[in-house]
C-alpha cells in the first residue's frame, strides 16, 4: 500500500519527511512524498527554513498521484497559508483520505506554522482530515482550553470538532502517559509508562505517519492507533543516542541487526 507524506525536509533525518518515509516502510507501506520546506536542523535545533514555492510544491504532489495509487496521506509541517492552501485544494481535488499531524513547532519551540497560516489550517485541513493527532499544547493553541488532566482532553477531543481525533498525552504531569482517541463519539483510552529520555526527536511525526499506513493496510482506526501507538513506544525505548541534543527514534528497531 502506498502513503503520502506531505511535510517538510529535517536535515538530520530524525523528523519531517525522512522520519515518516522510515516509518511508512517499517510499517509495510511504500512511501511517497512532497516536500513543503526544507529545515536546517539537528537534535540540538532548528537554524533555518526555507519554504517551497508553491508551484514546486503541487508539481510534487501531482507527479505522484498521476502515477502512483495512494492510499492514505500523512500531512506534517505547513509552514505558511499559502502551503496550507494549496494542499488543502490539492486534497480535495484527489480525495485521498489524511491523517493531520497540526506541527507548530519543533523540540526546540522554533515556530513550524506562521500564526496566519493557523487559522486557515482550523478552518480546512483540520475540519476535512480523517484524524488529527495533536499534542496538548497543540490542542491548548487549537481549542482555548488549559488541559491539565484527562478530562480536560477529552473536551478538548470534543471542542476540535474534527472527524476524529487522537490527543497525545505525553504533556501531561504523572509516571503513566495516556493518550486519547475521539471516534464516532466514543473515547479510547490508550495508557503506558512514561520513558525518562529526551531522545524523542519526530515522534509526532512518526506516530503519524504509522497510523496512516496502518489505516493503508485496511486495520479500522481504533486497532491502527493501538499498533501505532505500540510501534512509537518501541521506537523510543529503543532510541539512537547519536548528536548533542534530542536524538531521534530507531525506527527499525524490529531488524536484527538494528542500532540500539
Amino acid at each position: 500500500m502506498i502513503v503520502l507524506s506531505i511535510a517538510g525536509s529535517d536535515s538530520s533525518a530524525g523528523a519531517g519527511i525522512q522520519a515518516d518515509l522510515k516509518t511508512i516502510a517499517a510499517n509495510n507501506c511504500y512511501g511517497a512524498s512532497v516536500i513543503t520546506s526544507v529545515t536546517s536542523q539537528n537534535t540540538q535545533g532548528v537554524n533555518d527554513i526555507y519554504d517551497l514555492p508553491i508551484s514546486v510544491i503541487e508539481s510534487q504532489f501531482e507527479a505522484v498521484v498521476s502515477d502512483l495509487d495512494v492510499k492514505f496521506a500523512k500531512i506534517g509541517m505547513l509552514n505558511s497559508d499559502e502551503i496550507v492552501m494549496i494542499v488543502d485544494l490539492l486534497l480535495k481535488k484527489s480525495k485521498i483520505p489524511y491523517v493531520l499531524d497540526p506541527v507548530m513547532s519543533a523540540k526546540d519551540n522554533t515556530f513550524l506554522l506562521k500564526n496566519e497560516a493557523l487559522e486557515v489550517l482550523k478552518s480546512s485541513l483540520l475540519k476535512e482530515a480523517f484524524l488529527v493527532t495533536p499534542n496538548i499544547p497543540e490542542a491548548e493553541i487549537l481549542t482555548g482550553i488549559t488541559i491539565e488532566c484527562v478530562e480536560d482532553m477529552k473536551e478538548a477531543c470534543i471542542k476540535l470538532d474534527a472527524q476524529n481525533v487522537l490527543l497525545k498525552g505525553g504533556h501531561l504531569v504523572g509516571d503513566n502517559l495516556v493518550d486519547i482517541l475521539y471516534h464516532d463519539g466514543k473515547f479510547f483510552e490508550y495508557k503506558h509508562p512514561k520513558m525518562l529520555t529526551q531522545n524523542t526527536h519526530g515522534t509526532g511525526c512518526t506516530l503519524a505517519s504509522a497510523i496512516a499506513s496502518q489505516l493503508a493496510l485496511g486495520l479500522k482506526l481504533p486497532k491502527a492507533c493501538e499498533n501505532a501507538i505500540d510501534y512509537v513506544q518501541q521506537a523510543i525505548v529503543n532510541n539512537y543516542s547519536i548528536g548533542l541534543g534530542q536524538s531521534p527514534l530507531n525506527h527499525f528497531f524490529m531488524l536484527e541487526d538494528a542500532y540500539v
